[in-house]
């Protein structure tokens, strides 16, 4: 991508911010930095992952989702919730009274997102099956999975499944009926994600394939929790075995890490959570060391989506709910998903196909003139050989090899690091000392020309 401007979906609250740095220590791009005591993100490295707004201990870093006031924007809202949110709430909370809750709330609809991850997860193994490409494929729903490619693992751009993801499936196919349903434009029609995470904002307004985006907004789920909580005191309850025999298990997996893998028998997957877990299987795939796995499930939130920064519950117990759910519905060998034969079609139909790939997201060069940026390059090295290589961070960036780079940048004053600040506070003394010795030395040879001459 070579936009001049890249949206991002959090953002730093200036006065809040102590410059403490470990947001800047924990950022897997090394997108942030620390200027005049306050952190500052970088646009082109950032992929916002979330990972700073987690570790920072002031709150000042926080996400940037739409407020419940975006719906009065659209004639008709249909509520899409991600299949994390039914882990949010005790176990016998089921879809049914999830999706009519979120209609109390003010929704004119709720859609069940997890029938179209179930045929999302059919269109996976057909693709698999007939894939000629690259191995291992890797799963794309997690934005900051392709951000993290974009950015620092362009060679395996070619390796993201072209698949298009349920929630912008939904929202396209969403559009399309509630307008002949209701002959409205599909612009008046205002589909709106329910997300476990701030990374889904930035999916919707810039999408990674430069497409337009079928979802008009994203709610958090720690904004509507509350809400829909008292809402489904409400809705009228279904027995607990009634209300699974609804559920697809193909699609109710998306909400875990290994829940596709599982649910599908991949029996040569890989599945992996976290981004520091996630650099260490796409280095590995670099070195050509995974080419006999067939398919990689990768989310940036540990266990998952469940793990998501915008959620309520404790990740290991919505984790350990919907495992219970998939593996009750496996006991009983409750299925409730799309005919297999009807997903062939629509697949041979190019329905769940992209019409875009992502593309590499290039940092910005030292230099826009070639050989201005090659001097500036061999200047970086040599800055970054005279520095102390400690990665202490106390310069504001995050590396001594960051902080060499941010100097030939001018971004930054070769001072700013303490070992070299000392070296020229020593250097600066020692040259006073030349200077006062100098002066004596000066003054004795007139004292003794003064003598010689009296």
């Amino acid at each position: 991508m070579n936009n001049s401007h890249y949206y991002h979906s959090i953002r730093i609250e200036e006065d809040k911010c102590n410059g403490r740095m470990k947001c800047m220590h924990v950022c897997p791009t090394q997108a942030i930095r620390v200027r005049n005591g306050k952190a500052i993100i970088l646009e082109d490295r950032c992929i916002d992952c979330g990972e700073c707004i987690t570790i920072c201990p002031e709150g000042a870093i926080v996400p940037l989702t739409d407020p419940f006031g975006e719906l009065s924007k659209f004639r008709h809202t249909v509520a899409i919730p991600s299949p994390a949110l039914i882990a949010q709430f005790g176990r016998d909370i089921l879809p049914y009274e999830i999706l009519n809750g979120l209609k109390k709330l003010g929704f004119d609809d709720a859609f069940d997102l997890i029938n179209t991850c179930g045929q999302v997860s059919f269109a996976i193994n057909e693709y698999l099956n007939e894939h000629k490409g690259p191995k291992p494929v890797i799963f794309n729903s997690c934005p900051t999975v392709v951000r993290l490619i974009q950015v620092k693992y362009p060679s395996l751009i070619d390796h993201i499944i072209s698949l298009n993801v349920p929630r912008e499936i939904a929202g396209r196919e969403v559009k399309k009926q509630k307008s002949a349903q209701y002959g409205l434009d599909e612009k008046d029609i205002g589909t709106f994600y329910i997300t476990p995470c701030p990374v889904k904002m930035l999916s919707i307004k810039q999408p990674a394939e430069k497409g337009r985006s079928y979802l008009d907004g994203a709610i958090s789920i720690s904004d509507i929790y509350g809400p829909l909580l008292s809402a489904m005191e409400s809705v009228e309850r279904r027995s607990y075995k009634k209300s699974l025999q609804n559920i697809c298990i193909l699609g109710i997996g998306w909400a875990m890490v290994g829940g596709i893998s599982r649910t599908l028998r991949l029996k040569n997957s890989l599945a992996v959570s976290g981004i520091s877990e996630i650099i260490k299987v796409f280095n590995d795939i670099e070195q050509g060391k995974l080419n006999h796995i067939d398919f990689i499930e990768a989310y940036s939130c540990p266990q998952g989506c469940v793990g998501g920064s915008l959620t309520v519950e404790n990740s290991y117990i919505s984790y350990n709910k919907i495992l219970k759910i998939v593996e009750r519905l496996e006991y009983e060998e409750i299925k409730a998903c799309s005919d297999i034969r009807y997903i062939r079609k629509l697949f041979a139909q190019n329905y769940f196909s992209m019409k875009r790939k992502a593309e590499p997201r290039p940092l910005k060069p030292l230099d826009s003139n070639l050989a201005a940026a090659i001097q500036k390059m061999r200047e970086k090295e040599e800055i970054y050989e005279s520095l102390p290589k400690i990665d202490c961070g106390a310069c504001g960036s995050p590396t001594c090899m960051t902080f060499a780079e941010d100097v030939v940048k001018a971004d930054a004053e070769i001072t700013d690091c303490i070992f070299k600040l000392a070296d020229d506070y020593k250097l600066q003394l020692e040259s006073a000392k030349e200077r006062r010795t100098d002066t004596d030395d000066s003054n004795d040879k007139g004292k003794k020309e003064e003598k010689n001459d009296t």
